[in-house]
């Protein structure tokens, strides 16, 4: 159609077709990370979800309500009710968000702007009324889908649930659900990738600098990776439970048998011959004692900083191509290669 309106190369307009990279980018990595993270997800999800009974942090009591939540979370998401409601929403709000918020006020493949409209070209009617309607509803039913998940995980930590204090994980037993969120990587590079797009766009087409963009971004990366994480902390006041009763009844374990150690090795209480080192009391203590270190370093969160450096990595990775509008492609390499070595 482009090609058809002579805007595919160049012509009349500032922004032909071929050289419109935030459009590009949209549809042929964005588009296609969404519809391949689908998979990986579900994938990598579902097992999450089984660890719960794995492990048995769902006690037997509480097995039928954690089914229930995970029944009601799936009708939500197979419903088809729902996703009329998300065509609905990108063909009247999602039009308009695209006209006053993505498209640019520049003559394009798409538009001529007119005053407060754009006068859409035949491959700009496609555009707005079948490409980007899709590419808005996959990316609302993950949004939607993203929600569910965080529902579904608040109704867990509405349970009364098995955790142990001492667990290596730190976290109770429930440091799995960190891992988990690994598995949102690729939302989160497409969502820079989108971001990529909009800011090359405007460096290209409106002559905007990259560093004008820097709160943007930063902004950008804060607020997804919180999106992610912070469901994660409904578990807070259960791990926080787990670690005060863990510390109470270790304490007093503690106390009743370095008593009982003091009295037996230090007031001579042993048996002549029986000889200290080697002994299963002082390796018992020792024992004893890494289990009251761990529960002091039980994280109130059941993710640590590792996952959120590779959220925080997947969301940029996108953006450091817009590097060479400031630094040429040598000086990048020479750069990295500083960093490396």
């Amino acid at each position: 159609m482009a090609l058809a309106g002579g805007h595919a190369l160049g012509g009349s307009v500032k922004i032909p077709f071929l050289f419109d990279i935030e459009t590009h980018v949209r549809f042929l990595i964005a588009l296609p990370a969404f519809i391949a993270a689908e998979l990986l997800v579900h994938n990598r999800i579902r097992p999450v979800v089984q660890q719960f009974v794995a492990r048995h942090i769902i006690t037997t009591e509480q097995v039928p309500e954690f089914h229930a939540a995970i029944n009601a979370a799936t009708r939500v998401r197979n419903s088809a009710v729902v996703e009329v409601a998300l065509i609905v929403v990108v063909y009247t709000a999602g039009l308009w968000t695209w006209r006053n918020g993505v498209a640019l006020d520049q003559a394009s493949w798409y538009a001529t702007p007119d005053g407060t409209s754009l006068n859409l070209t035949s491959a700009g009617y496609w555009l707005a009324f079948v490409s980007v309607p899709l590419f808005q509803f996959i990316l609302l039913r993950w949004y939607l889908r993203l929600l569910i998940w965080f529902w579904l995980l608040w109704r867990i930590s509405r349970l009364e649930l098995n955790l142990t204090p001492t667990h290596p994980d730190r976290a109770g037993g429930l440091g799995f659900l960190g891992d988990s969120v690994q598995a949102y990587a690729p939302l989160l590079f497409a969502q820079g990738v989108l971001l990529s797009g909009v800011i090359a766009s405007r460096i290209l087409y409106d002559g905007q600098a990259l560093m004008s963009f820097k709160a943007e971004i930063a902004l950008f990366v804060a607020v997804f990776v919180v999106f992610l994480l912070a469901p994660l902390t409904a578990f807070t006041g259960q791990i926080t439970r787990a670690k005060r009763k863990g510390l109470r009844e270790y304490g007093q374990l503690s106390s009743r048998y370095v008593q009982g150690f003091h009295e037996k090795w230090v007031q001579g209480g042993a048996p002549p011959r029986e000889e200290l080192l080697g002994s299963g009391d002082i390796q018992s203590l020792a024992d004893l004692g890494n289990s009251v270190a761990v529960i002091h370093k039980m994280r109130p969160v059941p993710f640590g900083m590792n996952a959120v450096g590779i959220l925080v990595a997947a969301t940029v990775a996108p953006l450091l191509p817009l590097t060479l509008t400031i630094f040429s492609a040598e000086e990048v390499l020479l750069k990295v290669i500083q960093i490396l070595l």
